[in-house]
């Protein structure tokens, strides 16, 4: 009696590989848009706010945490301005009781957001309401935003500067924003700390 579970093993592995292939063929150019964005405005003074839901939010926190602390264990570097709108329970439960769930990051944009700080979206399915509406203040106050985005929702249209995923299982979105985060993360670094990047001071 064959184990079938080693089969779907291989299928689950070789559809998540192919897709991250058809991100490295198809999203290049965007994602070195994005990694732009966010080189301009640390360059400038500002700083980067993140904002996702479920696996997103952790996917918020683990982009900050890159940008904070570093990513490459080679390059000793300050920490880079970065904030992740998915971690403060106190004010995500009050403002979602006292108002709505659907403003809890666009409230932390009014207050946290400035002109010239940039703004990551991150949503698997491009359609999250919250998210929508931090986006649309963001560009009211002329924030960049840049969507980390599954394909089929209307935020690859709303953003300034999309990725997007060409795919809408949302397992497999996931993971092929990690690698996709990861190498922002790097192109940022390199870009303002490495040995051939200018050199900012924090």
């Amino acid at each position: 009696m064959t184990d079938n579970r080693i089969d779907q093993i291989w299928a689950y592995m070789k559809a998540s590989i192919d897709l991250q292939q058809e991100v490295s063929d198809r999203c290049a150019s965007q994602i070195a848009a994005a990694a732009d964005q966010l080189i301009a405005a640390v360059t400038a003074g500002g700083k980067v706010l993140l904002c996702g839901n479920g696996g997103s939010a952790a996917d918020c926190q683990h982009v900050a945490a890159e940008l904070v602390s570093r990513l490459s264990p080679e390059l000793t570097r300050p920490g880079i301005a970065a904030l992740a709108l998915t971690t403060d329970t106190s004010f995500l439960t009050a403002f979602a009781n006292d108002y709505s769930f659907a403003g809890v990051f666009e409230r932390q944009v009014e207050a946290l957001g400035r002109a010239g700080d940039v703004l990551i979206a991150i949503s698997t399915s491009g359609s999250s309401e919250n998210v929508r509406r931090a986006v649309a203040l963001a560009k009211r106050m002329t924030i960049t935003t840049v969507g980390l985005l599954g394909e089929g929702g209307p935020l690859s249209h709303e953003v300034d500067y999309p990725v997007v995923i060409p795919s809408r299982a949302t397992q497999h979105v996931q993971e092929a924003l990690l690698p996709v985060e990861h190498i922002i993360c790097s192109l940022v670094e390199n870009a303002l700390f490495g040995e051939q990047g200018a050199q900012v001071t924090q």
